[in-house]
């Protein structure tokens, strides 16, 4: 048997592992949590104090409890007590709930916006195509 002489290289799977790396790191990458940018901001004589706050508290499927930015999760009381601090006529609350968690631990923080007495609670979902 005579050996063919050695002209061409075959590209083909070489394409497909960099099509597989590709998508590999396009779904990893939406899933990297939103990151905020720290800016020091100048200051001026004629400032206006921020009237109304809005505080963000998320719900993952597993019913940990996020609060606002923070990367860690809380527990529930550590909210309530937070909660407590806000001015509930003012502040806007906005609950983001996993539709795959539990309803008791959306119930849970209801329960407490109730309590405390804050007016302006919304809650985000996404629009149904």
């Amino acid at each position: 048997m005579r050996r063919e002489r050695f002209d061409k290289m075959n590209v083909v799977p070489f394409i497909d592992i960099v099509l597989v790396l590709l998508v590999i790191i396009l779904a990893t990458s939406t899933f990297i949590q939103k990151q905020t940018i720290q800016v020091d901001l100048p200051t001026a004589s004629s400032k206006k104090s921020k009237e109304k706050k809005s505080i963000n508290i998320s719900i993952d499927k597993d019913g940990k409890y996020f609060y606002d930015e923070e990367p860690e999760p809380m527990k529930l009381s550590l909210i309530k007590e937070t909660l407590s601090k806000l001015d509930p006529k003012k502040d806007i609350v906005s609950l983001h709930t996993d539709k795959a968690s539990s309803f008791e631990y959306f119930v849970n923080i209801i329960d407490i916006l109730k309590d405390k007495g804050f007016e302006n609670i919304s809650i985000v979902t996404k629009l149904d195509n």
